[in-house]
């Protein structure tokens, strides 16, 4: 079926979302809390655009919302403008120096004056998106959890103790979107949520690259025996490119 997005016809997939069509088109669409790999949060809200249908005009999340009939869609209208702008004001009142925020209230115009109003966090670079959790329960450890209510609301590990579930392998640091989530890996160790790991070394590039509980948890869920030599995957890519250029090369 086709759409409109911006006054650009573009063809959609029943059951796509705006999101999804409006990349494939090259229309900017701001995202935070998106993530390809984990779909389906829509926390940040600032994907909000404008759908017209029936002469009529309503707000909706792009990321989640599925095209079903041709629709027109409006991504940068003066409300749709306003309530980003709203969103990134008060994304900058709880992260008041977190530098991809205040990227994005720069882009948004703004002023920091306007959040003096809030109690500012100084040391606060959560937005409580959910995708450290949402990529920590996909992986079967459940380590980290959204805790408690209202202001008080945070990302913790049980009674903020160093969990036993985790494995420190820094999927809730990789996806996180404000790097709220610190990991500090020094001379073969890392610690993450107050809990240390020994890492472990590629049998190739000899560079660390994994925690020993992470390398042991990946090879269990896979049901496969853990090999003698444990290659990283940037080794496993140069393996894999050059085995691709041999196939050529023999052609």
């Amino acid at each position: 079926m086709k759409i409109t997005i911006d006054g650009k016809i573009c063809e959609a997939e029943r059951g796509e979302f705006i999101l999804q069509v409006a990349r494939r088109n090259g229309i900017y669409i701001p995202t935070l809390c998106h993530s390809d790999a984990l779909p389906g949060l829509a926390s940040c809200r600032l994907c909000l655009v404008e759908l017209i249908e029936g002469g009529r005009s309503r707000i909706v999340t792009s990321c989640v919302f599925p095209i079903t009939k041709e629709v027109e869609v409006i991504t940068n209208s003066y409300n749709i403008r306003r309530m980003r702008k709203n969103i990134v004001m008060l994304l900058q009142a709880r992260c008041p120096e977190n530098k991809e925020v205040a990227e994005l209230a720069r882009a948004f115009e703004v002023e920091q004056k306007r959040v003096k109003r809030f109690k500012l966090d100084e040391k606060e670079n959560c937005i409580l998106c959910g995708l450290c959790v949402k990529a920590c329960n996909e992986l079967g450890t459940g380590a980290i959890s959204t805790v408690n209510r209202g202001i008080y609301k945070k990302i913790s590990t049980p009674y903020e103790e160093p969990s036993d579930k985790c494995i420190g392998c820094a999927s809730c640091a990789n996806v996180c979107p404000t790097n709220a989530i610190k990991v500090v890996d020094w001379d073969g160790q890392r610690e993450i949520w107050g809990k240390k790991f020994n890492m472990v070394k590629c049998d190739l590039c000899g560079e660390y690259f994994a925690t020993e509980e992470h390398i042991d948890y990946a090879y269990k869920r896979l049901g496969i025996d853990k090999p003698e030599k444990i290659i990283c995957s940037t080794c496993k890519k140069k393996i894999a490119a050059k085995d691709i250029k041999d196939v050529f090369e023999s052609v």
